[in-house]
């Protein structure tokens, strides 16, 4: 009985760790940051300075996810929930899969391929998400109409800092 009390415990607060907010909550990113190069669907490199620039003058959410991620999966509902109640929202989908065909093969499987889909082809450990503290997903982050940081840390679509947010800055 101590052992499974034990384990029990040592997994809760393992998982509790894991999830934990940031200590700081950037409002903006490092050039370091803005140069990380991901993968468009065709294979494209592209930069996050670039989809930050395409989407300038709109809100954007960035929701990070990837096909193994059980959290993300349940949280696609919602997720699909959020972009339809929020037309005037630009939404991209930054997938943190482990190979390029896990990521073809998760876009077509959970029907994302109509969605702004990219992938960080050099894995989880970057400049962008080691700045931004990446230590769980999925993750949400809202960017203003001018690319800086609205909200920082989101751990679901279901956050209603998300929306009140969102509806903050389209006022």
């Amino acid at each position: 009985m101590r052992t499974w009390l034990l384990i029990f415990m040592i997994g809760f607060f393992g998982l509790s760790y894991s999830q934990k907010a940031p200590a700081v909550l950037k409002t903006g990113f490092s050039k370091e940051a803005l140069k990380q190069s991901l993968e468009d669907e065709e294979g494209k490199s592209v930069t996050i300075q670039q989809i930050l620039d395409q989407h300038k003058g709109k809100v954007l959410v960035i929701d990070f996810w990837a096909g193994w991620c059980r959290d993300c999966l349940k949280a696609l509902p919602k997720a699909e929930e959020l972009e339809r109640n929020n037309p005037n929202v630009d939404f991209v989908f930054l997938s943190l899969e482990r190979s390029k065909e896990g990521f073809d093969k998760s876009l077509v499987r959970f029907n994302m391929k109509d969605k702004d889909n990219y992938w960080f082809s050099s894995g989880w450990k970057n400049d962008f998400n080691n700045y931004i503290d990446l230590n769980w997903i999925p993750r949400y982050m809202i960017i203003d109409q001018k690319s800086s940081i609205a909200k920082y840390y989101a751990i679901s679509p279901e956050d209603p800092e998300i929306q009140q947010t969102i509806d903050k800055l389209l006022k």
